[in-house]
């Protein structure tokens, strides 16, 4: 379809650029013209796709449409008028010239909030829903045809940026295609806007936005986030207008200490304090504000409010005044109509807007050896003079943070499962983008061969997120028919909430993949969480913890605490606002921790624990097949699998022959560096464990195994240790009873066709996480996997773990699952409802 764009922003940039991705054909880009020299986003896309771009400085002239702008216009030819986000008035000769008229995108569900401040007033009049409309454009007042609406939930503590971020500006651009898709497709409706609950404000502006303190805390809140950042809700008090931006709700009653400030008309005076200022409603119910602008325009934290300025400027050294230079270019690119950036030259005074915001820390984090600002950081040193204090303090570790008290297990539940699955579907977004770093760091940190860490490491982990995300909007109860008593009649129904506060607690064999199987299925649920990493292997936790801020993840829902699991660990499993702990690891450990959970406050545990997998392999099997497989299931990862086939059993009428050739392709494993993409058989993860496999084998041969290959470290710098292979294991043995967790293959013998009695043999065990079959006999796979205790099966394949499959032990292997729907109960909690009627 030809189209033409209207309007501006990189909102719509990216709608531009998403339509000519579908394959339709922009005509034409209108836009507004250039600001202080600089191009809207909107034009730069288009001018370099080499696409006509027009930027009227306005369309009609007292009420009537200019010629000259239609004509040009109409010599496009476009089919119809795509209007993503245009501040300009556009005449009703253009809006309905194509043969399919024109859509635009309005952000709230009209027609409630008609106007241009639609965002500011769904916050302000405290929304539980708000959202998007797609509607047939009319002559400016938001009341054409509705095309398609989207909603979200709006949370307590939402602002304009936050909301538009994380669903209108992301679903937005989604709904402007998927509408245009059903205009192509002859499906788009029009349905009528009713005028029932029709509502229509003005636009805020800052002569507008003056708090009235006479109302209770929560209308309060609702205007400041409303107004936050633009255009700001202010007061007057301490002598001079205060505007505020980052308004909580304090609901946890406790009035803090702190110095007072007095404000005109406020039922009790504001109280500073050490995380921001307190405020009260004429409730007597209070909010908390982090930052306040000064009416010089300077930004600082609240808590700041009563100190005085730095009283000492940082002198800096020849280096870090070759850093400041670098950085003053930086500013002058970015602001080109500024002559001499000075001092006291203010960013946004001179004309930067928040894009701009993003451009500059986005050019320190490149000259300053990936220094990564927050946006909040530009806002709080908006001079040139003051920016660079800030920046060499942080450069320096001594940007003068104060350190925060945050109670992380304390935070509120329930907020993903609200945010739906935007957050989830960044989150894997950015896992993709930084793929080739999570690897590397999972190399380096674990051990694992880079190969293996790309593809299952990280590449399983962004399959996870994706997967949990589509489950965001799915949980749900059921209705239950129970007895009537009559005359009246009753109704029963579940719902699942959120457990509340979880602790994941992962180990070190796959420390991305293990917090993700468990992290996803919390997130999708709707709680918080806090994640303990392996003591030994903490980094891609660190890095995950990182991309959760990027995704747009609000603080305090996704918490990562290293640290030693006799501290850490134990403090989770004691604390009694933790209402759910997730564990991989030892049985030892679950254990112990089962029973803390249990003392502490009766929380919720699931386990995956130690395991002695067995794989059975039979002579009717696909031979090549098998010994492929069997390798794997032992030696896949260095044997540092929870899964991996502690113990094989071959019917006596192939084992030597499988021995002999397993033997061959071990020969030709490539130990060594594990960031070589040769290599296939990495270091074992930590120094004890390389030990502890040395001890292991020292053990089997002790009772009697044969030792047919490898038992000792690679004579080389490093944990490295060779495959192993025994064989002639009886029953009785260590080697036959306890698993190894390394890549030791253990390998006993049974008589020709004796299945049951290898079955007995291979359930002889108090471990049942995983287990195998050989064969080609439908019949006898199928016998075989019904009498295997175990919680997984795996029949003429094994390792084959996927994100949709539940994936859990039984007996002393634990119990509870990981991946698919099963997670999710995992992480839920089941509420019936009965009414009388």
């Amino acid at each position: 379809m030809r189209i033409a764009i209207i309007g501006q922003s990189l909102f719509g940039q990216e709608v531009y650029s998403r339509l000519r991705k579908e394959g339709h054909q922009v005509v034409g880009v209108f836009t507004i013209p250039d600001k202080d020299g600089k191009a809207d986003p909107l034009a730069l896309e288009a001018e370099k796709d080499h696409v006509p771009v027009f930027k009227f400085p306005r369309w009609r002239l007292k009420g009537k449409a200019l010629p000259e702008v239609v004509e040009q216009y109409k010599s496009l030819g476009a089919q119809l008028n795509v209007l993503p986000f245009c501040s300009q008035f556009i005449p009703m000769e253009v809006i309905n010239a194509p043969e399919h008229g024109s859509i635009i995108y309005h952000p709230s569900l009209l027609p409630r909030h008609r106007g241009a401040s639609a965002i500011n007033w769904t916050l302000i009049h405290g929304d539980k829903k708000g959202g998007f409309t797609v509607f047939w454009a009319d002559d400016g007042l938001d009341t054409g045809d509705i095309l398609l609406q989207k909603e979200c939930d709006v949370l307590p503590d939402d602002t304009v940026s936050s909301l538009y971020n994380r669903f209108l500006f992301p679903e937005g651009v989604n709904g402007m295609v998927e509408a245009v898709r059903l205009i192509t497709e002859g499906k788009a409706p029009r349905i009528p806007q009713t005028e029932e609950g029709a509502t229509y404000e003005g636009i805020q502006k800052k002569e507008n936005a003056k708090i009235n303190w006479d109302q209770p805390a929560e209308a309060i809140h609702n205007w400041i986030r409303g107004n936050d950042k633009v255009p700001g809700a202010w007061t007057e008090a301490n002598g001079q207008m205060l505007t505020f931006f980052g308004s909580t709700l304090n609901d946890n009653g406790l009035v803090p200490e702190g110095d007072t400030l007095d404000i005109p008309g406020a039922s009790q005076p504001g109280i500073i304090t050490k995380v921001g200022l307190v405020l009260f409603g004429n409730d007597g119910k209070m909010l908390v504000v982090k930052n306040i602008q000064l009416e010089d325009g300077k930004m600082i934290p609240a808590c700041h409010f009563f100190k005085s300025a730095e009283s000492t400027t940082l002198e800096l050294t020849e280096e870090e005044l070759v850093t400041a230079e670098t950085i003053r270019d930086a500013w002058q690119r970015i602001l080109p109509n500024v002559a001499e950036i000075e001092s006291s030259t203010d960013f946004f005074k001179s004309g930067a807007a928040s894009v701009d915001v993003v451009r500059l820390i986005e050019e320190v984090k490149l000259q300053c050896n990936g220094l990564e600002l927050e946006n909040e950081d530009v806002y709080m040193a908006t001079t040139f003079g003051d920016f660079i204090q800030m920046l060499i303090r942080k450069l320096r570790g001594e940007d003068g943070e104060e350190e925060q008290a945050i109670d992380y297990v304390g935070s509120k539940s329930c907020l993903l499962q609200k945010l739906g699955s935007t957050f989830l579907e960044k989150l894997a977004d950015l896992m993709e983008e930084h793929q080739e770093e999570l690897a590397t760091i999972e190399a380096i940190d674990s051990g694992a061969v880079y190969t293996l860490a790309l593809k299952t490491h990280v590449g399983m982990s962004i399959q996870t997120f994706r997967y949990f995300a589509g489950w965001c909007d799915k949980i749900q109860g059921t209705t239950i028919p129970i007895n009537q008593a009559r005359p009246n009649r009753n109704l029963t129904f579940t719902k699942k909430e959120p457990v509340g506060v979880c602790g994941i607690v992962i180990p070190w064999n796959y420390p991305l993949m293990m917090l993700s199987w468990k992290t996803a299925a919390c997130l999708a649920a709707g709680n918080t969480l806090v994640i303990k990493p392996a003591q030994v292997t903490p980094l891609t936790a660190l890095k995950f913890a990182e991309l959760t801020v990027k995704a747009g993840i609000p603080k305090g829902v996704v918490n990562v605490l290293p640290g030693s699991g006799s501290l850490v660990g134990q403090r989770l499993s004691d604390h009694p606002d933790v209402r759910k702990i997730g564990f991989t690891g030892s049985t030892e450990i679950g254990k112990h921790i089962m029973k803390s959970c249990a003392l502490s406050n009766v929380k919720k545990v699931s386990l995956e624990l130690g395991g002695k997998s067995p794989l059975i392999i039979f002579a009717d099997c696909d031979l090549s097949k098998a010994i492929q497989m069997g390798m794997s299931s032992v030696f896949f990862n260095k044997g540092e699998n929870c899964i991996a086939a502690g113990r094989l059993f071959l019917e006596n009428s192939i084992h030597d022959q499988f021995v002999q050739k397993v033997v061959e392709e071990v020969k030709k494993l490539k130990i060594g560096d594990p960031l070589d993409r040769a290599t296939n058989h990495g270091p074992q993860n930590h120094h004890a464990h390389l030990q502890k496999l040395i001890e292991y084998c020292q053990k089997g041969v002790k009772e009697g195994a044969t030792l047919v290959y490898g038992g000792k470290q690679v004579s080389r710098p490093g944990f490295f240790f060779e495959p192993t292979i025994f064989t002639n294991v009886e029953d009785h043995m260590f080697v036959a009873q306890e698993e190894s967790f390394g890549p030791i293959m253990i390998i006993s013998r049974f008589p020709d066709g004796d299945i049951d009695g290898v079955l007995q043999r291979a359930n002889a065990t108090e471990f049942g996480l995983a287990s195998g079959v050989f064969t080609q006999n439908i019949n006898k796979a199928l016998y075989v996997s019904d009498k295997l205790q175990a919680g997984t099966v795996f029949i003429n394949t094994y390792n084959k773990t996927d994100v949709a499959a539940p994936f859990g032990g039984f007996k002393q292997s634990g119990f509870g699952k990981d991946l698919g729907e099963a997670a999710l109960n995992e992480y839920l909690k089941i509420k019936t409802v009965t009414f009388e009627y």
